[in-house]
């Protein structure tokens, strides 16, 4: 298991993210209402969208809220948490509060673009691999299984050192670019079941093109499974972006969580007890990733209705 890959499951023919899965063919959770009435039940939903939303909005709205920018020297070198500074100072003097929260943005950032970008690619081989089969299939498997066996994080090791180019949004666009084969195997898999229904069978008579069939019928019967899956692609992104930037291969102009662990290990914040200076960034990426986790497994009790509690 790589740092691309957040969890097994997805990455081999089964049916399941994490976990488990919603049964393809079947659009999982009913109605709507239905649906939303069960999430908010779910205490494994409601708790991993508190903390994940409670720190999205803590990077939103708190850097106007900052009196110091994050590189500021802002007070008295190595200062414990205290009322002008809650999470303390650097051994610059630089306000850890607000480095935090500048780097709860770019923690976000890198796990929405990362997700994203890995779930277009994976989702749309899968589909189109799963639908098509035959030679498209062999190719389209042929290039997964390639990727696949690539060691990953090695490779955005590499690239990260030798690039000059080191922003947030190229860091997701790398992570995203070698994160996608579980995706790819996964949906593959739910389309391949999906496409000798019924249903396909009469769009397919009735002259609708391959796109909107892909559209139409099967991505709406994995909704809820793709959903989740997004999920663990955003939790995979943040751990991978808060390793890179730990060695010192994350974004140049911007401020991480992971980028702060490096400067504090840099700084010997562990030797002189600056506790408040590493341990609020490191707290911070397991609570975040940790609740995507959580809420992940309650949104699959959520949408499989063998699972949920009455």
């Amino acid at each position: 298991m790589t740092a691309t890959q957040p969890v097994a499951g997805p990455g081999t023919e089964t049916t399941e993210p994490g976990a488990a899965g919603p049964v393809a063919g079947r659009k999982p959770g009913g109605d709507a209402r239905e649906t939303l009435y069960f999430a908010l039940r779910n205490p494994k939903v409601i708790i991993g969208m508190v903390v994940v939303l409670g720190f999205l909005l803590l990077g939103l709205i708190g850097p106007a809220f900052l009196k110091y920018a994050p590189m500021d020297y802002a007070g008295p070198p190595m200062a414990p948490p205290s009322a002008d500074f809650p999470f303390g100072t650097t051994t610059f003097g630089q306000d850890v509060f607000a480095q935090f929260v500048a780097g709860l943005r770019s923690t976000f950032l890198v796990g929405v673009l990362g997700g994203a970008v890995s779930a277009v690619i994976g989702m749309t081989i899968g589909f189109v691999a799963g639908y098509r089969g035959g030679l498209i299939d062999e190719l389209l498997n042929m290039l997964t299984n390639v990727v696949l066996v690539i060691p990953g994080f090695v490779v955005l090791i590499i690239i990260n050192a030798y690039l000059g180019v080191r922003s947030v949004p190229m860091q997701a666009l790398y992570i995203g670019v070698f994160s996608w084969p579980w995706v790819a195997r996964a949906v593959r898999s739910q389309t391949l079941s999906l496409r000798s229904r019924d249903f396909i069978d009469l769009a397919r008579l009735s002259g609708v093109g391959v796109g909107t069939i892909l559209r139409r019928e099967v991505a709406p019967n994995m909704y809820s499974y793709l959903f989740m899956t997004f999920v663990l692609l955003f939790g995979g992104s943040i751990l991978t972006a808060a390793s890179l930037d730990f060695i010192g291969l994350g974004p140049t102009n911007a401020m991480s969580l992971g980028l702060m662990m490096n400067q504090a290990v840099q700084w010997s914040a562990l030797h002189l007890g600056l506790w408040w200076w590493f341990i609020p960034p490191g707290l911070g990426i397991t609570l975040i990733v940790g609740s995507l986790y959580i809420m992940n497994v309650g949104l699959d009790e959520v949408f499989n209705p063998k699972l949920r509690e009455m």
